[in-house]
């Protein structure tokens, strides 16, 4: 059982997460509920909870503000936050679960199924990771949670060559030569990915534009990486790619 506190400035978002709780999540109890920074940190202190309902944005501070408090973070947390792109894909790149306002009850489900598994060393690097995403601006200091079977990866998006898919795989190709596995397939990352200089050429690979070398215009085409990996173009993805190269060299 998840000994589990909300933490919400909005009082009708505190009652209707209690209700999803109760009726769609047999393993959470919901032990308190506060409505800020300073009343949250008072109930975390108190109760000692295994897992945090916690609101990004609140009257006196914010969900970080809170975190700072707690060294280390020994609860899981699930974040509430009201729609933000910009916030949407820190959370996705820092792999930690969030839930939208309004609240759906599948996807509280999967998320508290999710921080069921949470394995707690893992946290501050997942919470570290999202502070900073969501301080800069800067695509090129970016960074990504690449989770394996054994450990968890911090990596630069930058330093990211290409990614290629295997079945319901996906294979990293890192610039210091490294290569993570993970178990996500490549469709995801085009999504995540697609908007920070990253270009789907084949079904099978997602490269990232700032590592090309060159284009061989035989065979169909090829693009050369930095690393010298030779990766093919997709027949319908051939025009696309060449229009992008007149784009950065009009630039």
């Amino acid at each position: 059982m998840l000994r589990t506190i909300i933490i919400d400035d909005e009082a009708h978002i505190r009652q209707s997460l209690e209700k999803l709780v109760k009726q769609y999540c047999p393993n959470v109890k919901i032990v308190a509920k506060a409505d800020g920074v300073k009343t949250g940190v008072d109930t975390i202190k108190r109760l000692h909870p295994d897992l945090v309902l916690l609101d990004i944005k609140m009257d006196d501070g914010t969900g970080f503000d809170l975190l700072k408090q707690f060294e280390p973070v020994d609860f899981k947390v699930i974040f509430i936050t009201a729609y933000d792109q910009y916030a949407i894909k820190a959370f996705k790149f820092s792999a930690i679960d969030y839930l939208l306002k309004p609240i759906d009850a599948d996807e509280l489900v999967l998320a508290v199924d999710k921080a069921e598994k949470l394995v707690l060393k893992e946290l501050k690097t997942q919470l570290d990771t999202l502070a900073d995403n969501m301080q800069t601006d800067d695509k090129s200091k970016k960074k990504i949670i690449l989770k394996t079977f054994d450990n968890i990866h911090l990596v630069k998006i930058s330093d990211i060559i290409y990614c290629e898919s295997d079945v319901n795989y996906t294979n990293f190709y890192l610039f210091n030569g490294n290569k993570i596995i993970v178990s996500v397939t490549l469709k995801e990352y085009d999504k995540l990915l697609s908007e920070y200089g990253f270009f789907r050429a084949h079904k099978s690979f997602l490269i990232n534009l700032a590592h090309i070398n060159r284009f061989e215009k035989s065979e169909g085409g090829y693009i050369i990486l930095a690393n010298e990996h030779k990766v093919p173009v997709a027949s319908r993805k051939r025009e696309q790619l060449l229009e992008l190269f007149d784009r950065i060299g009009s630039q």
